[in-house]
């Protein structure tokens, strides 16, 4: 387990990224799984099933990959029990191969650490407070009053303002800007470019001249939350902006002021909150979904991508609206029968008329 391993693949994986090696039985062990086959072989990789070669693990979790099940070379496989039957080489049993991916993926590279301290070129108030075993890369600022917790990871170029809180284990990559007061829980994991508690869009209107509200709240987020690249979460305007513990959030999201987000929901790319709406738990977003201010999404909703949402939602279930895709001139065909729609329904409320008047002359 001890030394890493660097494997001849057809992978796209850089050949910097070196794994750390185990048994199959150690990677069992590790997801309490079950073995089909030969657990002394050392994995030094994962790989596709269609690229994986000897002493790499891949994994199916998609039924129309069953034909590259058959092919592959790979040493193990982690299988459900219905699938373990067809595989021609080592089979992990687990319940949900793709999580059992997610955690092997994670054991065999592990997140880099950081030897701890303050790179020279970091600049930190005094008054701020930095636990020894925390690192905090060249050319972050850090302002007074903020606390960075144990083994906390603060990458280049970060801006850490005043008063903020950042707990044990979060990583900011790099480029991150959390605005003062906003508070960060444990292990969260923010990608290069994310604000933090930038001003919400507050602005009164006075006689056509536009007045701009002070944003006294902040952002508070949870533990085990991941944001991506380029995304913005807004402060409050008096509330607080939430985010609850287990959400994950892709790149370029705004989350507008007084926003709350429920426990292990799922937000895709591109995606607008409107200020002072609430989402439940476990909801999944999918990309440029559109979702105006002061609604209500109840817990376990699923909205397809580039939804448009104008009203609260109630009940779980799945949601979606939108134009799906379609070849162009049937497209185009669509949206001028679209046009005549109004036209269409006056003709044909009067030929209703006509046809009802039809049948009175008749009776």
């Amino acid at each position: 387990m001890a030394d890493s391993f660097q494997s001849s693949r057809p992978s796209s994986i850089p050949s910097s990224i070196k794994a750390t090696r185990y048994s199959i039985a150690q990677i069992a062990r590790h997801l309490d799984a079950r073995i089909i086959g030969d657990e002394n072989q050392i994995i030094c990789a994962i790989n596709s099933l269609a690229d994986a070669q000897p002493g790499e693990i891949s994994f199916l979790s998609d039924k129309r990959l069953q034909q590259e099940l058959k092919s592959t070379r790979a040493s193990a496989v982690l299988v459900n029990e219905a699938t373990a039957e067809h595989c021609p080489v080592t089979a992990i049993i687990v319940d949900n191969p793709y999580a059992a991916y997610a955690r092997t993926a994670t054991l065999l590279y592990p997140q880099r650490i950081h030897i701890p301290g303050i790179h020279p070129s970091a600049i930190v108030d005094d008054n701020a407070t930095i636990d020894i075993t925390a690192w905090v890369g060249p050319g972050t600022v850090v302002e007074a009053g903020a606390v960075i917790e144990a083994d906390a990871q603060i990458g280049p170029n970060c801006v850490i303002g005043k008063n903020v809180q950042i707990g044990k284990q979060t990583t900011l990559v790099a480029s991150v800007t959390i605005n003062h007061d906003c508070q960060l829980g444990e292990r969260n994991l923010l990608h290069p470019g994310v604000v933090i508690g930038s001003d919400g869009f507050g602005q009164a209107n006075d006689n056509g001249k536009w007045l701009k509200i002070p944003q006294l709240g902040r952002v508070i987020i949870g533990d085990d939350v991941e944001i991506g690249a380029n995304t913005a979460i807004d402060r409050g305007a008096i509330k607080d902006t939430i985010i609850e513990d287990g959400v994950r959030i892709d790149n370029l999201v705004q989350i507008a002021h007084n926003v709350r987000i429920g426990a292990d929901t799922v937000i895709a790319g591109q995606t607008g909150i409107s200020g002072s709406t609430r989402i439940g738990k476990n909801c999944m977003f999918g990309g440029t979904v559109a979702l105006a201010g002061h609604l209500t999404i109840t817990d376990h909703v699923v909205l397809a991508g580039r939804s448009e949402v104008r009203q609260s939602i109630e009940e779980p279930g799945m949601y979606g609206s939108g134009t799906p895709l379609e070849p162009m001139k049937k497209w185009l065909k669509s949206a001028a029968r679209f046009k005549q729609l109004d036209e269409m329904n006056k003709r044909l409320s009067a030929l209703e008329k006509e046809l009802a008047q039809l049948k009175n002359h008749s009776a």
